[in-house]
C-alpha cells in the first residue's frame, strides 16, 4: 500500500506536538517517559523530532496521560491555521 505524502501542515502540526512533549518531559529523560507511557524510546524520540509527525490516538493518549497534559491540550495543535484573509471561514454567513 502506497501512503499519502503529508501536506506541509500535517508536518508543522506533527513538529508542533513534538515541542510540547519535550516540554512537557521537562528534566524527566525519554527512557523513563516511554516506558512509563508503554512505547519504546525510539518511538518518543521519532514523535518529538518529527519523523513520525502522525502518531495513533492511543500512543498521543498515554503519552499525555504520563506527562500530565490534557487531551485538550494536545488537540489546540491539531487545528489548523485560519487563513490570513479570513477565506472559507464561514463566519461572515448573513443571518
Amino acid at each position: 500500500m502506497v501512503r499519502t505524502p503529508l501536506t506541509p501542515w500535517e508536518r508543522e502540526r506533527g513538529e508542533r506536538l513534538g515541542a510540547l512533549l519535550r516540554t512537557a518531559r521537562g528534566g524527566r529523560s525519554m527512557v523513563e517517559v516511554a516506558a512509563a507511557a508503554g512505547l519504546s524510546a525510539e518511538t518518543l524520540r521519532k514523535i518529538e523530532t518529527g519523523r513520525a509527525p502522525t502518531p495513533a490516538f492511543f500512543t498521543v493518549a498515554a503519552l499525555a496521560g504520563t506527562l500530565g497534559l490534557s487531551l485538550d491540550e494536545v488537540a489546540v495543535l491539531a487545528v489548523p491555521p485560519e487563513p490570513a484573509d479570513g477565506a472559507g471561514s464561514g463566519s461572515d454567513a448573513a443571518a
